[in-house]
Order: structure tokens, then sequence, then C-alpha cells
């Protein structure tokens, strides 16, 4: 029971990535310059490729709970929140000095992908 959160998280990030999905598709096409909604978009598909890696990781943590799942998981909403999140801000409300924590989403993206390869290659069993 204690992944709950993240279930409910990963749950949260599918509702947003979907109406920001149709937002973009349907609002924004009309008002954001082609580069933008690029940029809008980019922040959806980082955001949906990350939901959906969330919710795989949790599984297998169901079947088989390994050290470094949920860490991954951790730096994955974490990268998703910084990277999306800052991306969205930057298109929607102007936002241009949170470009500056854009990487570091990016940056937490990828250690989460790092972490997650260390976790499968050391195949340790998690403690509760």
């Amino acid at each position: 029971m204690h992944q709950k959160w993240a279930w409910s998280f990963a749950a949260l990030s599918g509702f947003v990535l979907v109406a920001a999905g149709a937002f973009g598709a349907h609002a924004l096409t009309s008002t954001l310059s082609p580069r933008d909604l690029e940029v809008f978009h980019t922040a959806v598909r980082y955001q949906a490729w990350h939901t959906l890696a969330v919710m795989a990781v949790l599984a297998w943590h169901g079947q088989r709970a390994l050290q470094g799942q949920m860490l991954a998981i951790k730096l994955w909403f974490a990268g998703m929140v910084l990277f999306s999140g800052s991306l969205y801000c930057l298109v929607l409300v102007g936002a241009r000095p949170l470009g500056i924590v854009t990487p570091f989403g990016g940056l937490l993206l990828m250690a989460g992908w790092l972490v997650l390869a260390w976790s499968a290659w050391r195949q340790r069993p998690a403690t509760a």
C-alpha cells in the first residue's frame, strides 16, 4: 500500500497530460507560434512517456520489488514537474526565467533511467 501515492500521482499526471494535449491541439494552435506549440507538445510527450514508465515500474515493483525502483519513480516525478512544468509555464504564461529549471528536470529524468538500470543490474530485493 506504500505505492498508493505513486499510483495517485501517475493517474493525476495522466489526467493532466491528456488535458494538456487536448488544450494544445485545440485551443493553442491559433494563439501560439509554431515554435511555442512544438515546445508545448514536447512537454506533453515527455510527461506521457514518463507517466507510462512510472506505471510500468510500479507494476514491475508489485511483482518483484527491487532497490532503486521507487527512487527512479521519485526522480521521474520531480523531473516531470521541473521539465514539463517549466515548459508549460514558459509557453503559457511567458515565464522565461523558469526556462533555467528545464535542464535540471531533464537531468532528473535521465537520472531516473540510470537508477532504474542500476536497479535491474543489481537485482537486490527492496526492503519494506
